[in-house]
């Protein structure tokens, strides 16, 4: 008779897997993807690396999931504050400023889930997450076009360039630091959503009140 897991068993391994995910994340956010290493995310789960292997074979399959886990994560929190959103433009802003103030809240493991250089095979989940992350503004975009809330343009082309100015405006090596910053985080946060909101055509987003509620995680 075939050994069958029972429900305990499955949530223990669910755990496990989870503890182990949690440690990789955290030692992600504190030294990008190189600090991922499989011995030293074992030591801060508390438990042997050889447990790891037996849920991650590589390194890359654990930073991989990594990248998904986090991705998933940050798409729901978005999808979240526009579906809260009373109508399509502020739906449209309370993406773009959610993933915004996210990102910066968690700058780190932001840069190093979306852009830093990291192992080819990890890449393609990388580029799926961005990918998401510009199709998701895309459906805000073209609702608020629909509802006659922004000029007609391209949303196709609009999307991935929101998508690049925030990464670059916020995350990159060129973007100004603001750690300990609260004030200084808030007010990047409040003004790359109002870049972005103009370069589609929101030209009064401040005086709406479309940024007036962006605040840190």
């Amino acid at each position: 008779m075939p050994y069958r897991r029972t429900e305990n068993v499955v949530r223990r391994l669910a755990e496990r897997e989870q503890t182990i995910l949690a440690a990789a994340t955290e030692m992600a956010a504190q030294g990008g993807m190189a600090a991922v290493q499989i011995a030293d995310v074992a030591k801060r789960a508390g438990i042997a690396a050889g447990t790891v292997y037996r849920y991650f074979p590589s390194k890359t399959d654990l930073v991989a999931e990594l990248v998904a886990a986090v991705a998933g994560r940050e798409l729901d929190a978005m999808k979240a504050a526009a579906i809260a959103a009373p109508g399509p433009l502020s739906a449209l802003a309370a993406s773009i400023a959610t993933f915004a103030a996210r990102s910066l809240a968690e700058r780190r493991l932001a840069w190093a889930v979306i852009a830093e250089p990291v192992d080819a095979a990890v890449d393609a989940m990388r580029l799926d997450f961005r990918q998401s992350l510009a199709s998701e503004f895309e459906l805000r975009i073209r609702a608020a076009i629909d509802a006659k809330l922004l000029p007609e343009q391209d949303a196709r082309v609009a999307a991935p360039a929101i998508v690049g100015a925030l990464m670059e405006g916020l995350l990159g090596p060129l973007a100004p630091s603001h750690d300990g910053d609260a004030g200084g985080s808030r007010d990047a946060v409040q003004g790359a959503t109002l870049l972005a909101l103009r370069a589609l055509g929101v030209v009064d987003a401040r005086a709406r009140g479309l940024v007036a509620q962006c605040v840190l995680p």
